[in-house]
């Protein structure tokens, strides 16, 4: 007779209840955002333009851990939503930047707060000491695996 073999349940393992988690604060986070017009990956587009003159689709790929053509497909987004724009480089006219209008540049500050807003409702009542060890272990984590590609979802 065959020993019948031990089936661990959802709930014993750390991935499910990080997901259970994750997905609650992603859903939440990106309903206030798209209340002001963007997705979470034009968010994440937007806030790496801020504060900086111009960017090279291609360095923000790199950055961002995502393809060009994404790049490509979310700058025409935020383009069409006035709030990037293209230029082209100096010297060689294919070469492209991208660079926040000044309606992009104000809505970053707004949806940052919406961030931290998201942040206290799930994270605030924490203590301080556990949320900067729950940080320190999911960063852990980043660092150890050689994660790069930024979520976006």
């Amino acid at each position: 007779m065959r020993k019948a073999r031990h089936v661990s349940n959802l709930e014993d393992h750390l991935g499910y209840w990080i997901r259970y988690v994750s997905n609650q604060v992603s859903h939440a986070f990106s309903l206030k955002v798209e209340a002001r017009g963007v997705t979470v990956a034009e968010w994440v587009i937007l806030r790496e333009l801020y504060g900086r003159d111009s960017v090279a689709p291609s360095a923000l790929a790199d950055r961002l851990g995502m393809t060009r053509g994404a790049i490509s497909k979310l700058a025409d987004r935020l383009q069409a939503k006035t709030l990037v724009t293209r230029t082209a480089g100096k010297a060689d006219r294919r070469y492209q930047e991208l660079v926040l209008t000044a309606a992009g540049r104000a809505l970053v500050p707004e949806l940052s707060d919406l961030a931290d807003q998201n942040d206290a409702e799930f994270f605030g009542n924490l203590k301080s000491a556990d949320r900067a060890t729950l940080e320190r272990i999911m960063q852990e984590i980043v660092r150890r695996r050689g994660l790069r590609t930024v979520p976006i979802d």
